[in-house]
């Protein structure tokens, strides 16, 4: 997949107040996130995209994390329905922007939910992760429509992995039948007609890592699974998303590309 554009949300003052599963790496610094967010949105230019820039957004702590909302392909787009009911309202204005670009939107619809997290395009292929955000409801939605616009969906329930907040926090597809994978899914049969880079012990949340046109964004302090992509070939970009990581988010979160 070749990308040309991306749509972006800057964290807003209320940043430090979004959804965590743990306090374990303490609470996120403002000054630093938005740091690294311009150093992201830079890294996105450098690899030829053009970005649509969200402002902040104070009622919606977690909305710099704009790829929950929506999943865009070649022949569709649509918007999701957050698993997490403090972030529905943040579905607005990311459809009002992807409209620019793609006029006809799909959305998914209650009971279902779906987190953009949670779903891995591999190819022609969706994997769709039903996980504490993605419900089997919205899963199937997803699917569903996927497959009416001529791809194919599968479904791997995350539920008994509590190290993953979404699919991607585990596996990330890096093109030519090659994902990246964290150690603990490193077993998923899903996975099994594909070449997998394994993450060495204490490097899985570089699993979420971002193949964006002839680069793959990879989070810093993760020195082994660079040398991994470096020897296959890939071109790496380093960036240091630790203030994102502390509010459980990652590259891929960061950012649609379309």
């Amino acid at each position: 997949v070749n990308f040309s554009r991306a749509i972006v949300r800057i964290p807003g003052r209320s940043f430090a107040k979004g959804l965590t599963t743990s306090t374990a790496l303490g609470p996120p610094d403002l000054g630093k996130a938005l740091a690294q967010h311009e150093d992201y949105c830079e890294a996105l230019r450098a690899c030829g995209l053009e970005l649509t820039v969200l402002p902040p957004d104070e009622r919606f702590p977690d909305s710099t994390f704009v790829e929950d909302t929506a999943l865009v392909a070649a022949r569709v787009a649509i918007v999701t329905r957050p698993g997490a009911p403090t972030r529905a309202g943040e579905v607005g204005a990311v459809a009002d922007a992807l409209r620019q670009f793609r006029p006809t939107l799909e959305q998914i619809e209650a009971p279902g939910t779906v987190d953009g997290g949670d779903v891995c395009q591999a190819g022609e292929h969706f994997f769709i992760g039903v996980s504490a955000r993605t419900n089997e409801a919205g899963a199937t939605q997803l699917a569903d429509i996927l497959q009416s616009h001529g791809y194919t969906a599968s479904m791997i329930d995350i539920r008994s992995h509590p190290s993953l907040l979404h699919l991607k926090s585990g596996i990330s597809y890096l093109g030519e039948g090659r994902f990246t994978v964290a150690a603990a899914v490193a077993g998923l049969d899903a996975l099994a007609a594909f070449d997998s880079v394994v993450t060495e012990p204490g490097e899985s949340y570089a699993a979420n890592c971002v193949r964006v046109n002839d680069s793959v964004l990879v989070a810093a302090g993760f020195p082994e699974l660079v040398v991994q992509l470096e020897a296959l070939g890939h071109d790496v970009r380093i960036l240091d998303v630790s203030e994102f990581r502390k509010l459980d988010g990652g590259l891929s979160c960061l950012s649609i590309r379309l």
